[in-house]
């Protein structure tokens, strides 16, 4: 990993009582609480090095199990997000960082938010980066609403089966559409983004440990359109609806500011997600899609910003901020915008 490290960012291992965690640290910034940086599915720690850069406090950006150069360990989707949000509390923990601003993107940001639920003396504030919903991913209808009872629809076999294939042997060719690297164009920022980093984000990407305990996980069969429902191992059941529920927040004791930040061109999460195969479904991209009384699209945005607008009104407090042209990656996409929402923020 230390060809892919930029000028002024250090990487260590960190030993837990769970697994080993590798952890990069920009050390040579100021004192004061440290922020912590959570990174998303199919991605890593490297993602965040020139936010880390940019800030002038302490940081570590964390790689959870199966990402970047932590250890490889099964991942139990039966408890939501809970493995990787218990990775986080150890390795902080371990570092000796008491309290922290937490930072999480996509299934980060979720990852984030459970921290607060289980460890709420580690949190200072959070930041949700285009953050997947409170909900999970897939498989819920207005108010989080569960359409079926198994999670149909959502889950490990939801992933696309070539992209799997090419991320587990490395590929970081353009040669194909579910190509890694493609993928990254595609969906993780909006179109026509480019720039002069995008060879250390593939390589970020093609770090996910594939298989049936990690990425994307298992499935089981299902009577419910499209004929399969969430298993219990791997990363994307950790998501599935039948796992993940973080509403919780809303009624949690402790309520540290919430900054939420997203692109208004997010192609993943979004109302109308193009990986969510109920809205793949209603575009006719998969067959037989029963009708939007049964299978509607995940509204997304709109879940998080009902429960976030609960937290609100229970006594927390949260700010949304819409970065412009931008898709998935707002600290990519847009570093200045992203990087001022947040010094403002946990300042």
């Amino acid at each position: 990993m230390g060809h892919d490290l930029m000028t002024g960012i250090t990487q260590r291992t960190v030993p837990t009582g769970r697994l080993s965690v590798n952890v990069l640290e920009r050390a040579d910034a100021g004192g004061g609480t440290p922020v912590v940086f959570v990174h998303g599915n199919c991605s890593s720690s490297l993602f965040w090095q020139p936010t880390m850069l940019a800030l002038s406090v302490r940081s570590y950006a964390i790689d959870l199990r199966g990402f970047g150069g932590s250890d490889t360990a099964p991942v139990d989707a039966t408890r939501g997000l809970r493995d990787f949000a218990d990775d986080v509390a150890a390795t902080l923990d371990a570092l000796e960082v008491p309290r922290a601003h937490l930072v999480g993107w996509s299934m980060g940001g979720g990852v984030v938010e459970q921290v607060l639920l289980d460890r709420p003396d580690l949190v200072a504030s959070l930041t949700l980066v285009a953050p997947v919903s409170p909900y999970g991913f897939g498989g819920t209808g207005a108010g989080g609403r569960r359409l079926t009872d198994d999670g149909a629809g959502t889950g490990g076999g939801g992933a696309n089966p070539d992209f799997v294939r090419r991320l587990g042997e490395g590929d970081t060719s353009e040669e194909a559409g579910s190509s890694p690297r493609n993928v990254f164009r595609g969906v993780y920022v909006a179109p026509g983004f480019a720039d002069e980093h995008e060879d250390l984000w593939v390589a970020s990407m093609v770090s996910t440990v594939v298989g049936p305990d990690n990425y994307p996980g298992d499935a089981v069969g299902s009577e419910s359109w499209p004929g399969f429902a969430a298993g219990g191992r791997g990363v994307l059941n950790t998501m599935a609806p039948v796992h993940c529920d973080l509403t919780g927040i809303v009624g949690a004791a402790d309520k540290p500011p919430i900054l939420w930040i997203r692109g208004d061109l997010d192609a993943i999460i979004s109302d109308a997600s193009s990986l969510d195969l109920n809205r793949l479904g209603q575009l006719g991209v998969i067959p037989g899609w029963p009708g939007e009384a049964v299978a509607p699209p995940q509204p997304m945005v709109t879940q998080t910003r009902e429960v976030l607008d609960r937290y609100a009104a229970a006594g927390g407090a949260y700010r949304e901020v819409v970065l412009t042209g931008v898709g998935h990656s707002p600290h990519v996409e847009q570093p200045d915008a992203f990087r001022a929402a947040l010094v403002e923020h946990i300042s």
